[in-house]
């Protein structure tokens, strides 16, 4: 890590009170502002390897850098973060953790967006993500996450393996990258 990362890292550490192990890093909304082309490019890969993150294919890659674009406003008030996990300078994959604004949701937040790049596959980084979140949920005392993902897609093998509980299927309930009704399985897990 160059002194000019960590001094940033420490930042978001005194921010937030949580500072991820490398390779995982929690994002600044300038960083977060001055990597959406490279965002955009880890979105628009992982849908067209079949990620049923939200899009439908074609995915130009404006659309995928709008949706960076659209996220900062959230990152800058605090209800949202984005880690990424780097190989090298590369972001290779990253999640968000988006905290419940409800009065009587103040103990909970979603985890979305968890993607790695398809060349960056099968090297832990998901799993490094998903420990990082369940630290930062805790600094911001979010004991409760709440997550779904494409019922049979192989992200659902992986979130009983982080410690997250199924709580069920919803049938037809999104598009997926091609254009087919896919089910989407829930999943949680408390932190306490």
């Amino acid at each position: 890590m160059t002194s000019s990362e960590n001094s940033t890292s420490m930042s978001r550490g005194m921010q937030t009170g949580f500072r991820p192990e490398p390779p995982v890093f929690l994002l600044t909304q300038d960083e977060v502002r001055a990597a959406v082309p490279e965002l955009g490019s880890l979105l628009k890969a992982c849908v067209e390897d079949g990620a049923g993150i939200g899009f439908i294919l074609p995915l130009p890659q404006e659309k995928a850098e709008a949706f960076w674009q659209s996220r900062l406003p959230f990152l800058q008030s605090g209800e949202a973060f984005l880690m990424a996990a780097k190989e090298g300078e590369e972001i290779a994959g990253v999640v968000m953790l988006l905290l419940a604004g409800q009065d009587n949701g103040r103990h909970r937040a979603d985890v979305a967006k968890l993607m790695v790049h398809p060349r960056h596959r099968r090297k832990g980084l998901a799993r490094k993500l998903m420990s990082a979140v369940d630290g930062l949920a805790r600094t911001q005392n979010r004991w409760l996450l709440v997550l779904d993902t494409v019922t049979g897609d192989r992200a659902e093998q992986l979130y009983p393996s982080c410690g997250y509980e199924k709580a069920g299927v919803i049938p037809n309930y999104a598009y997926n990258s091609h254009g087919h009704l896919d089910a989407t399985t829930l999943f949680y897990k408390d932190l306490r």
